[in-house]
């Protein structure tokens, strides 16, 4: 099932990003291959007959990853009733939200975890091996967005490039622009290819911080945007992405159906 609740068009006629609602499942699928990407991700692919009708027609989709009881290695999943989804006996396992790199349309489903420090998620993909399971729900809905506005700005850090890679695969921009709040050598050795008329400019892993985004907005400040024909994505660190995306719809006053930002992470303390 498949629910359209926006669309629209702006004054220029170009059309706005369009939202859609995806058919909620929960699918419990099994890890069958795995390899190292640009030695910070892990490439994990998973089957299962359950992945039969998932759909991610969204680039920069989230589908949530349940993981097993690292104490008993059992994997839960919820049930979906009319009152909504119910968790048997009230337990839920950790979670996490990952966006779908690639699916072949039938039962493979490929996902790259971000390697880092005692995470949930990266753990467990750290010592993931063939036969081990976990269940996808979603995602529940999805932003469509038009893939030739003339100017696209993407800011993003090392866990936004899974949502890029799919980007970059369909988008026709004019002009792109790629800021990188990470370092050159991973963008470029985990992206297959850059478009020909990419601009990227990398500040350095661990930079997306308040200094690393006052300095950005030094050169996002030069940034000429064509009347409601752009896009602008803005990800990584929420305070981060939050000061980006007050900047475009304060500052530069953008329509804010053409600036999306959404917080991939939180910094502790």
């Amino acid at each position: 099932m498949r629910e359209n609740f926006m669309s629209d068009t702006l004054s220029s006629g170009r059309a706005l990003p369009e939202r859609v609602k995806n058919e909620l499942r929960f699918r419990q699928i099994t890890v069958s291959n795995k390899q190292l990407i640009a030695g910070k991700f892990w490439r994990i692919e998973f089957t299962g007959e359950e992945l039969a009708g998932y759909h991610s027609p969204g680039f920069d989709d989230h589908s949530k990853i349940f993981f097993p009881d690292p104490q008993t290695g059992r994997l839960r999943l919820p049930e979906i009733t009319e009152e909504g989804i119910v968790w048997p006996g009230g337990e839920r396992p950790a979670a996490r939200d990952y966006t779908p790199l690639f699916f072949d349309g039938k039962s493979r489903l490929t996902l790259d975890f971000y390697r880092h420090e005692k995470g949930v998620a990266s753990d467990w993909a750290e010592n993931a091996k063939a036969g081990d399971m976990l269940a996808v729900g979603g995602p529940r809905g999805s932003l469509i967005v038009p893939a030739d506005y003339r100017v696209q700005l993407f800011v993003f850090d090392e866990t936004g490039l899974p949502a890029l890679q799919r980007r970059l695969a369909e988008t026709h921009a004019e002009k792109l622009i790629l800021l990188a709040f990470t370092d050159e050598s991973l963008v470029k050795n985990y992206l297959p290819s850059l478009p020909d008329n990419a601009e990227l400019t990398c500040y350095g892993a661990g930079s997306m911080n308040t200094d690393g985004v006052r300095h950005s907005l030094q050169q996002l400040a030069s940034l000429e945007l064509p009347q409601d024909d752009y896009f602008i994505w803005l990800t990584g660190e929420g305070e981060s992405v939050k000061m980006l995306s007050d900047y475009f719809t304060g500052q530069r006053d953008c329509h804010p159906a053409l600036v999306r930002g959404v917080a991939y992470w939180h910094r502790k303390g």
